[in-house]
């Protein structure tokens, strides 16, 4: 990666788990540290993609049990581990992901912090649910939109999520745009053909899936749509992930005696070598701000079939990168698919176009925008 003309020392607030908001903010500080940035990770746990870099620190934030209460106050712990992180390294700049609670807490911590004679500002990146669900609640909505307008700048990953973002909340200020983006060194087709014929010994279809397996993720759209597929050609189906759905996701697959063609390998670390693997990502959420999972299968040269909801038309092009459909019609998933599927030059050209729209969005391309917004919101301050 070219190198910045000066370095600057970032503190990210994020979620460690395995979702977009982590994911996203995780590479983010991997790929400004790679630059020369100093980062610094706040969270309570190492996040789940972070690797070793000697620009890259980690502080966890410790939340004390007591007695007194049914629900550790981890904004509270949040912000006094901020103050001290800001303090001791001298940071020039909080960036936190996902509004609930960590815009709150950076307001706090910068609210502190000037009392101490030190202004530093903050950043807030709007990545889903944040908005569309949790920050819309009545119990949550007047501090949210609070710390999320005391923002000194406001990013959301998508338009969609930018315009929900307007529609949903009094916001006051302008929402830039700035698209999640996948590091094509790491997420490329590769040749993996022994692991495909371990899984597909007679050349069958590989279709996957990677989520959290939460109901918005509609996991159970994948195994129905998977057995309209299965009775069209020979396939074979890797759900990949955990979460509250994935039981009910195993029993319909015994209930309709497709077990043995679908495979649910859990939590994975190395998806880009599992992505090789795949001729086809299906991923039919009932919301995606984004679709970081579906963007990363295209960067692996797998076309999508996907809703047509939230930020996914942006990045899934209908009858090019793949298909769109409406949330829970997996007859037509299930059509598209054989569309996509049905011989090897059609798979070819698909699959060469959704590695074409990826590189649109490559870390390179994106990791600027945020340092040009970085250096805009700290000259405010100079």
């Amino acid at each position: 990666m070219q190198q910045i003309l000066y370095a600057l020392k970032i503190g990210i607030v994020c979620y460690p788990t395995f979702g977009g908001s982590g994911v996203l903010a995780t590479e983010l500080g991997m790929a400004l540290s790679e630059k020369g940035h100093e980062i610094h990770f706040i969270s309570y746990q190492p996040p789940v993609r972070l690797n070793f870099h000697p620009n890259i620190y980690y502080h966890e934030v410790t939340v004390q049990h007591y007695p007194l209460f049914d629900f550790p106050p981890y904004e509270t712990a949040l912000t006094s581990t901020l103050v001290h992180v800001i303090l001791s390294n001298n940071l020039d700049l909080l960036h936190v992901h996902y509004a609930i609670p960590h815009a709150s807490a950076a307001y706090f911590a910068r609210e502190i912090i000037r009392q101490k004679g030190k202004d530093i500002p903050y950043i807030t990146t709007l990545h889903g649910t944040d908005i569309t669900l949790v920050g819309k609640d009545p119990t949550y909505a007047p501090v949210v939109t609070f710390s999320i307008n005391q923002s000194d700048a406001i990013t959301a990953v998508s338009q969609n999520l930018a315009d929900e973002t307007y529609k949903n909340f009094k916001i006051e200020k302008d929402i830039k745009v700035i698209h999640n983006f996948v590091d094509t060194q790491r997420f490329q087709q590769s040749n993996k053909d022994h692991f495909k014929k371990m899984l597909a010994p007679n050349g069958e279809r590989i279709l996957a899936h990677v989520s959290n397996f939460r109901k918005v993720k509609r996991v159970e759209d994948v195994i129905k749509m998977f057995e309209k597929v299965r009775q069209q050609l020979p396939s074979k189906l890797l759900m990949i992930g955990d979460g509250p759905e994935r039981q009910n996701a195993e029993e319909i697959s015994r209930h309709l005696s497709i077990c043995n063609d679908i495979r649910f390998l859990g939590k994975q670390e190395q998806m880009d070598e599992i992505l090789s693997i795949a001729d086809l990502f299906v991923l039919p959420s009932q919301y995606e701000s984004f679709g970081l999972s579906a963007l990363e299968a295209m960067a692996c040269a797998v076309p999508v079939i996907s809703t047509n909801v939230g930020g996914l038309p942006e990045i899934n092009i209908h009858g090019d990168t793949g298909f769109l459909s409406d949330v829970g019609d997996t007859d037509a998933m299930a059509q598209y698919a054989w569309e996509i599927l049905k011989d090897d030059s059609t798979l070819q050209a698909y699959k060469q176009r959704a590695l074409a729209q990826a590189r649109r969005f490559e870390k390179k391309d994106i990791i600027p925008q945020y340092e040009t917004l970085y250096e805009s919101v700290i000259a405010k301050y100079a």
